[in-house]
């Protein structure tokens, strides 16, 4: 079902001022459907469109979680707003496909077999220094995350977790400066 929000409710979730929503629904900037005299705004619709502008083309995101139902969520909600998504179950089959592949995100469980989220992270950072990087926990006083930090920054999201925070989650790093070739935490 399309959900539909008022300026108001728009511009709390972009974090701008309602006269600026208004003001690029009336430039056509920003996807809106009028009602009347009034603006309208599918959700869905400014999901793709804020991948579209803070990408600037289908970001390839990779998700680790050796729950197959989680990569799933990510999978669903990432790939109807326009990412590509790969989806790993086994951590170490994971750091090969970081090894051969560029990605512009990546997510990680903490708690995995083989190689858990903060040793894969270290291994990822020698690897690549600048992707992005999220952790996925349910554990978030953990000393495997404690461990992690070790590593350098990161986000962490906390299980469970909604498909908009997902996205908030992309639209987060995509808007975040790179400094010395890290992103800030």
């Amino acid at each position: 079902m399309q959900e539909l929000l008022t300026p108001q409710e728009l511009a709390k979730y972009l974090k701008l001022n309602h006269t600026t929503v208004i003001r690029k629904a009336n430039k056509g900037e920003i996807p809106a459907i009028k009602i009347g005299k009034q603006f309208r705004f599918d959700r869905d619709q400014i999901d793709k469109w804020l991948l579209q502008q803070t990408v600037g083309r289908s970001a390839h995101i990779l998700v680790v979680d050796d729950e197959a139902v989680i990569g799933q969520l990510f999978r669903d909600t990432l790939e109807k707003n326009g990412c590509q998504v790969t989806t790993m179950v086994s951590s170490l089959e994971a750091l090969e496909l970081v090894n051969r592949q560029r990605f512009d995100l990546i997510f990680l469980d903490l708690a995995m077999p083989e190689l858990d989220g903060s040793e894969l992270f270290r291994r990822i950072r020698k690897i690549d220094k600048q992707v992005p990087i999220a952790i996925i926990t349910g554990y978030p006083d953990s000393e495997l995350l404690k461990k992690a930090k070790e590593h350098g920054p990161f986000m962490i999201m906390i299980k469970p977790f909604t498909d908009n925070e997902i996205l908030q989650a992309v639209h987060t790093f995509n808007q975040q400066p790179t400094v010395n070739g890290q992103t800030g935490q």
